[in-house]
């Protein structure tokens, strides 16, 4: 009966024993799961430590007063430290003054109620320089009581966008003072920022302003400006990335003539199609330049005066001639009417024909020499230069037939006509013939002055105008063509200047040839031509 009694306690203590089995491997297997889980939140802290310490941003965890808790290895590149010397060090401490006062005078609102908030500040070194840190902080509460427990910061350098931004701010500080007119356009021509030269010029309100609606190129550009902007211009630009030239604006007086910079937007952001024009005021140079070109005109003018003079003796041979003649025939005339009243009219027509030639013949040389004295502006236009020439040696042929000097002119036939003024470049070739003449006075074997011209090129012809007399001394080369420097003592050394001035106006050039081995002296001026082909080679 007593071994009956014992069973049930045996199995009770069996059963027992198996539940405390069952319950140790369940301890067991929750063990094996929390280390398991230990593993991997300890997997995932080494990653974000990883992380932390891979990016290039600055990641550090703070104290309430600022102090660091922890800092990513990125503050050995952006600021020199090593992790650990920052650990307890006060951040607000390295804080650039300036910023630090910034930072102190936000509301507490921001860092200890919203939780978020970025800072701009410079932050020193180790070296002792300061970097410029953009930080994004966020804080990290007590969810029961509220507590400010710390606040994680993640700071990047910006330096250089920064100064980037400065140089941005400084270049669009100069854009705005300057005086020339800035225009930047979209692809549709509308001009969607100006500067103030530009708003003033254009009668526009101040930039950004409730009246501030977009203008358009046909607004700022007169017509024909306009007219080249779209056809010239903005291939142009399309094709090469920028164009120069000028144009001219429309401003509150009428037409501004400018000389324009235009170019395309280049960069990350830049839209492809928008541009800048930027246009400087040239009126002031446009009138000195026409100031100049009227005392250069008053300057040949009396270069002329001055050349008829020394042409008188030629102008008298060449109005005596004519008179001469008709006074011969006018007499001829009368003595045969003397001769016989009643003779009839035709037999008289001869003479009287005659008369009417040479009468015609003083008519052209009055003209000529008129044409030559008559003040004018320098207007180019195609012209045969060998009429120009011929003209010339006329005016000159009595000096040189005087002086006992050959003047000859070698000029092919077929030469193309060139781009001058006739008046102008006869002044020129007279300049250049007396010159020659008085180089060629007294010279042994300065018995002839030689006119050539050649075509040099599909659009120039030059001529050459040479002597046999002592020629231009090297030292003296240079400053052959100055304004006041003569080789003669009683030279005004003017001749020379201005014939160089002229050929320029005429879009030419006049230069002294380099000395050859025969002597004398040989100026050549260069024009352009009419295109035509080139002739054949010799």
């Amino acid at each position: 009966m007593a071994g009956d009694a014992g069973k049930p306690e045996d199995e009770r203590l069996r059963a027992r024993c198996l539940a405390l089995e069952a319950k140790n491997a369940e301890l067991e297997a929750d063990n094996a799961a929390l280390v398991e889980r230990n593993a991997t939140l300890e997997e995932e802290k080494r990653h974000y430590r990883w992380l932390a310490d891979s990016t290039t941003d600055l990641i550090s965890r703070h104290a309430r007063d600022g102090t660091f808790l922890y800092a990513s290895t990125a503050c050995r590149s952006l600021l020199g430290y090593e992790p650990e010397e920052l650990v307890g060090v006060c951040a607000y401490e390295l804080f650039h003054p300036a910023d630090l006062d910034d930072l102190l005078n936000k509301s507490p609102r921001v860092y200890y109620h919203d939780g978020f908030y970025q800072q701009t500040y410079r932050f020193r070194a180790r070296d002792g320089h300061y970097v410029w840190f953009e930080t994004t902080s966020r804080t990290r509460r007590d969810p029961a009581t509220g507590e400010l427990l710390d606040i994680l910061c993640v700071s990047r350098d910006v330096g250089r966008r920064i100064h980037a931004e400065a140089n941005r701010e400084r270049l669009a500080r100069v854009v705005e003072s300057t005086t020339d007119y800035v225009l930047f356009i979209d692809g549709d021509e509308r001009i969607f920022t100006s500067n103030e030269a530009a708003r003033r010029l254009l009668a526009r309100p101040r930039q950004g302003s409730r009246d501030d609606d977009h203008l358009s190129l046909e607004q700022a550009y007169t017509r024909e400006s306009l007219a080249v902007l779209r056809e010239i211009v903005l291939p142009a630009v399309a094709r090469y990335g920028s164009w120069s030239g000028e144009l001219a604006m429309q401003g509150p007086r009428g037409p501004v003539p400018v000389l324009s910079v235009v170019m395309a937007h280049h960069g990350p952001a830049a839209e492809p199609d928008h541009l800048s024009l930027i246009n400087r005021d040239i009126g002031l140079r446009k009138a000195t330049e026409a100031q100049e070109r009227r005392h250069q005109e008053q300057i040949a003018h009396a270069n002329r005066l001055a050349t008829t003079g020394e042409l008188a003796s030629n102008i008298a041979h060449e109005l005596n001639q004519p008179l001469g003649a008709i006074a011969n025939y006018a007499s001829g005339a009368l003595m045969q009417l003397a001769d016989d009243p009643t003779r009839p009219a035709g037999d008289l027509a001869l003479p009287l024909e005659r008369i009417s030639e040479q009468v015609q013949r003083l008519a052209d040389r009055l003209r000529h020499i008129r044409t030559f004295v008559r003040k004018g502006q320098t207007r180019p236009r195609p012209v045969a230069l060998l009429e120009v020439v011929d003209a010339a040696c006329r005016l000159c042929e009595w000096q040189f037939q005087q002086a006992g000097v050959a003047l000859e002119h070698e000029l092919p036939e077929a030469l193309p006509r060139v781009q001058a003024d006739p008046v102008a470049l006869e002044q020129v070739l007279v300049n250049l013939l007396l010159n020659a003449l008085e180089a060629s006075r007294d010279h042994p074997g300065a018995d002839r002055v030689l006119i050539r011209a050649r075509r040099t090129g599909p659009r120039e012809v030059r001529f050459t105008v040479s002597d046999r007399g002592p020629g231009v001394p090297e030292a003296q080369r240079a400053q052959v063509f100055a304004p006041f420097h003569s080789g003669r003592p009683e030279g005004l050394g003017m001749g020379l200047a201005i014939s160089h001035s002229l050929m320029e106006a005429m879009g030419g050039r006049l230069v002294l040839a380099p000395a050859g081995g025969s002597g004398g002296a040989t100026f050549a001026g260069t024009l352009l031509a009419e295109p035509g082909p080139l002739p054949p080679a010799r």
